[in-house]
C-alpha cells in the first residue's frame, strides 16, 4: 500500500461540475445567487443572532447594491413568482441598512436605490 495520494485527490472534477451546472435552469442559478447575496447582506447588517459581531455596513452596502443590480437585470428573465419575494427581501435589507446607518443616505442614494428608486419605511 502506497502513502502517495491518488492522482486526482484534492483536484475538483471540472467535467462533473460542468455537467451538474448544465442541468440547472438559469432561473434557479439567479435565485440561488440572489438568496446568497441576501443572506450575506443580512449578516453584514448585523441581523443574525451574533448581530454586532459581524456587522460591517460598508460590506453590506456592496452586497445590497449587487443584489439590486442582479434583480434589476434579471427582472424580465425570472417570473413574478420568483421575483416578488426577492424584491421584498431586497426592500427589507434596504430599510435595515437605513435604520443601521448613523447618518442615513438621502432618499434615492442608499444601496441599490439606483435600481429600485427611493425606499421608504
Amino acid at each position: 500500500m502506497s502513502d502517495t495520494p491518488p492522482e486526482n485527490a484534492g483536484n475538483p472534477d471540472f467535467d462533473a461540475m460542468t455537467r451538474d451546472i448544465a442541468e440547472v435552469p438559469a432561473v434557479e442559478v439567479i435565485v440561488t445567487v440572489a438568496v446568497n447575496l441576501m443572506s450575506a447582506a443580512a449578516v453584514k447588517l448585523g441581523l443574525t443572532e451574533e448581530g454586532e459581531k459581524h456587522k460591517d455596513l460598508d460590506e453590506a452596502r456592496k452586497l445590497v447594491h449587487a443584489l439590486a443590480g442582479l434583480l434589476d437585470a434579471s427582472a424580465t428573465e425570472i417570473s413574478s413568482f420568483h421575483a416578488a419575494p426577492l424584491r421584498d427581501g431586497l426592500k427589507s435589507l434596504q430599510l435595515a441598512f437605513r435604520e443601521a446607518s448613523s447618518v442615513p443616505d438621502e432618499p434615492g442614494q442608499g444601496p441599490g436605490e439606483k435600481y429600485t428608486g427611493p425606499v421608504f419605511g
